[in-house]
């Protein structure tokens, strides 16, 4: 790298910068990387709009150091085996058009039912998971079927749930470990996030812990088990794929997916879905949901409302009540918030309608600043924007208790229709009379 400054000394106007850079290097006793990296950018910048052989030769030395180095120090956040959940093959479930519509708690059931019975080296356990079948019923019976090695019950200690699960996976165990509330998450967060999401980074890839934690959260009524606190666990959770399905069906083949791979992933279900209706894929235990890919859930021209989990209904409720005052709403679900929209899905409605709202249940400047981040900034969304983008999010305060509190501690119906109305109202208010 030195021999090189000092060929492009010769030939460029900026040779006095340039040798000063070069001296200063060789008078460091042990020079490391970070000060090659460093005199390099020196050297590009005063030369910047020169061009010669000897500057490209540059360029290119350090563009294999960059290479070099991202491989050293940023490689194996996850996978990058041919295992990895983002290279899974999609498989669509498939459904008997003729069956009835089971519960959701009977989907997941079934579905893990099915991975017990195809990998031997699956077990499950929780609180309450073994005996009772867990508080929502997904593993009923299956401690009967299975034995009590397989689906067991543990004590109310989530940090301890996560350890043992990180040690039996390392050996080559796929756990699939329940914490029973996401609001509970938080008191395994430390090991999630030192041990778990960093060990094949840590380890550049030469060991795995490809552990599936399940948990249930979002909307009911109660302090303590209505949390939505998506934005500490997806930026404190990088290395862990983080999903979170609007239904049990997706919710099983998130399961199906992560089950196929070698990643550690958090699976979060829609609490107050457990008991509504869906059809029973008949591939019950093949099907895949891949990771990264959102879903668009209903089709619209003048804004792109982006939501996930248990959002979605409610998004789709108040984009009906739009259309019914001529607002044609487009419902985005983006399903995994880590990795987030990996084909760009968002942006391709946004260059539609040119007008965006993110909606979640995390707290102002949560889950909802992260999306918006990643459309506008990392897909450069703010290309096609025709009016400023919108967030609508909980309150920043733990959800109020009963039907009431829910209501005006998180996103609701109104709240979402409002927001919309005053930004089509903002950008045509003659066809949008004010409501109030």
């Amino acid at each position: 790298m030195v021999t090189m400054i000092g060929d492009l000394i010769g030939v460029s106007g900026a040779a006095t910068e340039l040798t000063k850079t070069r001296d200063d290097i060789q008078k460091l006793a042990a020079p490391i990387r970070r000060d090659m990296a460093r005199a390099v950018g020196d050297v590009l910048i005063a030369t910047r709009g020169e061009s010669s052989a000897q500057r490209s030769a540059l360029v290119a030395w350090r563009s294999e150091q960059q290479t070099l180095n991202e491989d050293r120090y940023g490689s194996h956040l996850h996978s990058a085996s041919s295992r990895a959940a983002i290279e899974v093959e999609e498989i669509a479930p498939t459904f008997d058009e003729s069956a009835q519509p089971v519960r959701g708690f009977e989907v997941l059931n079934a579905c893990f039912d099915a991975a017990l019975a195809r990998y031997p080296q699956v077990l499950a356990f929780g609180q309450d998971l073994g005996k009772l079948g867990d508080v929502n019923q997904g593993f009923a019976g299956l401690q009967a079927k299975y034995g009590e090695l397989r689906v067991s019950d543990v004590g109310i200690r989530e940090c301890t749930i996560i350890g043992q699960a990180i040690g039996m996976a390392m050996r080559g165990l796929r756990p699939i470990v329940e914490i029973q509330y996401l609001d509970y998450l938080l008191y395994a967060m430390q090991i999630l996030s030192d041990d778990l999401a960093t060990l094949r980074y840590r380890t550049k890839g030469g060991q795995m812990a490809p552990v599936i934690v399940r948990t249930r959260g979002h909307r009911l009524e109660g302090i303590w088990h209505s949390g939505s606190p998506m934005a500490g666990v997806i930026n404190l959770l990088r290395g862990i794929y983080v999903c979170v399905p609007r239904d049990m069906t997706r919710a099983a083949g998130f399961y199906n997916t992560l089950l196929r791979s070698d990643d550690c992933g958090l699976i979060v279900e829609v609490l107050n879905g457990y008991r509504l209706r869906e059809p029973l894929p008949t591939n019950i235990g093949e099907f895949t949901v891949p990771l990264g890919v959102p879903e668009v859930i209903r089709k619209g021209r003048d804004v792109t409302l982006v939501t996930y989990g248990a959002c979605c209904r409610i998004a789709l409720d108040a984009a009906e009540q739009l259309a019914g005052v001529g607002i044609d709403v487009e419902v985005i679900d983006v399903q995994t918030l880590l990795p987030f929209d990996t084909h760009g899905r968002v942006v391709q409605s946004l260059e539609k309608t040119g007008r965006v709202v993110f909606l979640d249940e995390d707290v102002p400047g949560g889950a909802t600043a992260y999306m918006l981040q990643q459309v506008l900034d990392v897909h450069d969304g703010y290309r096609w924007l025709d009016s400023p983008p919108r967030t609508v999010s909980a309150r920043s305060h733990r959800p109020a208790y009963g039907s009431d509190g829910d209501y005006w501690s998180k996103p609701n119906r109104e709240q979402i229709f409002r927001t919309v109305y005053e930004m089509m109202r903002e950008a045509e208010p003659s066809a949008h009379p004010p409501i109030d």
